[in-house]
């Protein structure tokens, strides 16, 4: 059984601390993993970015390119359960301390990767890195501030996430624009290097030390069986067109099916021997949460998809500079974050259910309006004429990811609460991955092999608009999908409006 409050280990200051030094340091620590889940935030959005411009400086191909950006999303979401877990049990301040070490170490790699196997691989240590950092963040929260104070907290994450969904792109644009000492996009990792050797200092003084009592154990083997099985999915898909799709892939992609059954029957003996599973299994025979679970997939798929062929169609197909193209997605950030405040605070609690439908509705229908305004004005599109489908879609994602883990996580009993979360936001990111992987398929493989100079943007536009025809079709699977959430969310589950975007995980909470 798990409890609802997470308990502070001997060594960690008292959540309710009298006003003082204990007040200064709490406030301190929060600062510190704000600015961790900050550098995450930001690192994401700051590659998308910079993606042509390392394609171009570092001679990358297009299967490296979606790989610099889903190996991070793959290591991510194979270590974000394991990673609380290991904070639960060793300490959650030492685990921090350790993943943001790592996370600035693999930050430095990728700037100063010799080519672009080098960046890949650094990207995927910056990703699992990550997933140790990440979840300890709303962990350490929930131990160092009282129950009374977590509101003001999770509002000031809300604040951070938008902020980083503003500023990411913006930065990553200026940083690749100004070249800064000749070298081209490698400041968009070097700047993660002095904010990680600060906060590193800081938080060995401020942050107190909690464990949970009685953590759960380890599943390394569902680590394994998951990684294994999305690599067996992904890595085809990626490279296939290149190959010229050989034998091998497709049995490689069936044979991550059978992998995938292996991981639910290990599960199901590993509940029974131990009851510490990567995956509660248990969770899945509440209607709303596997709905919901298979939501957070597609979800992640449309958004993988659409957010690294939206940054080709601009850089590469119209020729665009990383500033302009970022700047053309300033509308899109700031309405995602001002729908995202307004679906939480005044719509759900109103018309529950319904505002996620519309949500999905609404993105899909600012994609239909991009695909029509693409096609309309060709490779003589204007930054002003994108922002109308922009602010629509922006919308209808800000309707989706603030109010979607509370629907999802609704009626599922409270003791199970913090595995589900840590799930929920675990194949959000695995569908991310495997979206990324579909780009070879829906967007490259709509692009002939030798093109001309001419043929070059029209091509990329023609293909954007295909792929954002599938993402269309997700946005409606995803709003068939929905009807099984319930109609309004039975209860509040603390912290999850900031889980679901940020991609963290709720403290483990035992009793």
């Amino acid at each position: 059984m798990t409890s609802t409050e997470t308990t502070l280990s001997s060594t960690a200051e008292p959540a309710d601390a009298p006003a003082g030094s204990a007040d200064r340091r709490r406030w301190f620590a929060l600062a510190i993993v704000m600015t961790a889940a900050f550098m995450d935030l930001v690192d994401v959005t700051i590659v998308n970015i910079a993606i042509p411009s390392i394609k171009q400086d570092a001679g990358a191909s297009f299967s490296q390119i979606q790989w610099i950006t889903a190996g991070y999303a793959l290591a991510f979401a194979a270590g974000l359960i394991t990673g609380g877990r290991l904070g639960d049990i060793h300490g959650r301040k030492r685990l921090f301390l350790i993943g943001i070490a790592g996370f600035t170490v693999a930050s430095a790699l990728c700037g100063f990767a010799a080519n672009p196997e080098m960046l890949v691989a650094s990207r995927i240590l910056q990703g699992a890195m990550a997933a140790m950092m990440v979840p300890q963040v709303l962990s350490i929260v929930h131990a160092t501030f009282p129950a009374h104070e977590r509101g003001k907290v999770f509002g000031l994450f809300g604040a951070i996430v938008g902020l980083g969904a503003v500023s990411g792109p913006l930065l990553g644009a200026l940083l690749t624009e100004w070249n800064l000492f000749g070298l081209e996009w490698r400041p968009i990792f070097l700047i993660n290097l002095p904010v990680g050797v600060v906060a590193l200092f800081l938080g060995r003084r401020f942050i107190s030390e909690s464990k949970a009592p009685r953590a759960l154990k380890l599943d390394l083997v569902g680590v394994a069986l998951v990684t294994l099985g999305l690599l067996m999915l992904l890595y085809p898909l990626t490279r296939g067109r290149e190959l010229g799709w050989p034998v091998w892939g497709y049995v490689s992609m069936a044979g991550a099916l059978v992998v995938f059954a292996v991981l639910v029957a290990y599960e199901k003996r590993k509940t029974a021997r131990d009851g510490s599973p990567l995956v509660e299994l248990s969770l899945f025979k509440v209607k709303s949460f596997a709905a919901g679970i298979a939501v957070q997939t597609v979800f992640g798929v449309g958004l993988g998809v659409f957010f690294l062929v939206w940054t080709l169609y601009m850089q590469v197909g119209l020729g665009w500079s990383p500033l302009r193209a970022g700047l053309t997605g300033v509308p899109f950030s700031i309405a995602v974050s001002a729908a995202a405040g307004m679906s939480v605070q005044l719509l759900v609690p109103r018309f529950g259910r319904k505002v996620l439908q519309a949500g999905a509705l609404a993105m899909a229908l600012g994609v239909l309006l991009y695909i029509w305004e693409s096609d309309r004005y060709g490779m003589s599109i204007a930054s002003w004429q994108m922002a109308l489908p922009l602010v629509v879609m922006g919308a209808g994602m800000g309707f989706i990811v603030a109010p979607l883990t509370d629907a999802v996580l609704s009626e599922v009993p409270r003791e199970h609460s913090g595995s589900a979360s840590g799930l929920i936001n675990t194949v959000q990111q695995m569908g991310n991955a495997l979206g990324l992987g579909l780009v070879s398929v829906l967007f490259f493989g709509e692009i002939g092999d030798r093109l001309t100079a001419a043929q070059v943007g029209p091509a990329f536009v023609n293909a954007f608009q295909h792929a954002l025809g599938w993402v269309v079709a997700v946005m409606v699977v995803i709003y068939l999908l929905m009807f099984a959430l319930p109609k309004r969310p039975a209860q509040h589950v603390e912290g999850a409006d900031v889980g679901a975007v940020t991609g963290e995980r709720e403290p483990e909470l035992v009793g």
